[in-house]
């Protein structure tokens, strides 16, 4: 496998190209590095729209390439369709393994991170029953995803199109009734919990 440097160098060269240009990619280019182009080749996307995979738990990766295939899940506007319909079952197994295998990332703080906005954050979080599943501090269990450590504006956004109804899948409805009665500025205060929050096991 090439050194370090040489994928770092690659990635660098990704973050040019715009990820409608993906279909200009050779078909002898492994599954992942196609993933790249939104995700990072690390998983650690450096745009705020896309969620980190690294280290991501791979039975939720996998599930969220499933949903995307049959139709379950199709609150991106496409872009994900147009990636997922192209990998056949071993590209989707080397994407999993490729991307969970990856270190965790770090917390994302800013200076809202302040003492007072991660109160609220988290008494918002528990009103919710969001800890019943994701645990305190968002880091999930086997087959439910890290919340910790992700975009804020990306989880925001999730949450958002959860309670709205532009997001279906599995435990969505249940999600959904949880989320019902909280405001955009709740869901804000959440996801900014959540991305400063380290992940655990």
């Amino acid at each position: 496998m090439p050194g370090r440097s040489l994928w770092v160098a690659f990635a660098l060269s990704l973050a040019t190209v715009d990820p409608g240009g993906a279909d200009m990619l050779s078909d002898e280019t492994p599954a992942y590095e196609r993933c790249a182009l939104c995700h990072g080749l690390f998983g650690d996307s450096p745009r705020d729209k896309f969620p980190r995979l690294a280290g991501q738990r791979p039975a939720y990766i996998a599930s969220q390439i499933r949903a995307f295939l049959d139709g379950q899940r199709r609150n991106d506007g496409g872009q994900m369709v147009a990636v997922v319909t192209e990998l056949g079952p071993d590209d989707i197994a080397l994407v999993v393994d490729w991307f969970s295998s990856q270190a965790q990332p770090d917390p994302i703080l800013s200076d809202d991170t302040t003492a007072e906005a991660m109160e609220t954050g988290y008494i918002a979080y528990l009103s919710a029953g969001c800890e019943e599943c994701h645990d305190e501090r968002g880091s999930g269990a086997i087959n439910i995803p890290y919340l910790a450590s992700q975009h804020p504006a990306y989880l925001a956004k999730q949450m958002r199109d959860m309670r709205d109804g532009r997001r279906f899948g599995v435990s969505i409805d249940v999600m959904r009734a949880q989320l019902s009665s909280l405001s955009d500025a709740d869901l804000d205060a959440i996801a900014a919990y959540l991305a400063a929050q380290d992940r655990t096991e």
